[in-house]
């Protein structure tokens, strides 16, 4: 099951279904075992005090993903995420609020795969796994091979 906390405003039922729907996709491609997903949108300074209590980073960033699961297969998760941090890096990037929001949810999940982003090599090959779930030019994302539902 994949739930929202806290949504902001600009976050519709389309965008929230694509969303679901790259999970879902991520979820089966990568042979997750389902369980859950808790998407949880917070300010700056919210998820500032959650980067150093939990992870000893004194700085701000835009998601922090946690799976509580002892299999490394499933799922019972949570993604926290800063909307004040998603806003400025839509404004640099400029690309829409949703579209920004559905690529941080996207990079959580991919995350919650297997996937890091500390070196270069990481980095790059997560944006490129972030734009194969989401259709280019667009807020909506893949919505093929969904295999449970939110």
């Amino acid at each position: 099951m994949i739930s929202f906390f806290n949504i902001y405003p600009s976050f519709n039922e389309e965008v929230e279904a694509g969303v679901i729907s790259s999970i879902n996709e991520i979820i089966s491609q990568y042979n997750l075992l389902p369980g859950y997903v808790n998407i949880v949108f917070l300010s700056d300074d919210e998820l500032l005090k959650m980067n150093v209590e939990y992870l000893g980073h004194d700085y701000y960033t835009d998601i922090i993903t946690f799976n509580y699961s002892e299999d490394p297969k499933g799922l019972e998760a949570e993604l926290y995420i800063s909307i004040d941090r998603v806003k400025e890096n839509a404004e640099a990037n400029k690309v829409s609020l949703n579209e920004e929001m559905s690529r941080v949810i996207i990079h959580g999940a991919l995350h919650l795969a297997g996937f890091d982003d500390q070196t270069d090599a990481e980095k790059k090959d997560m944006r490129r796994l972030e734009e194969q779930y989401m259709k280019p030019g667009s807020f909506h994302v893949k919505q093929e091979n969904t295999k449970i539902e939110a």
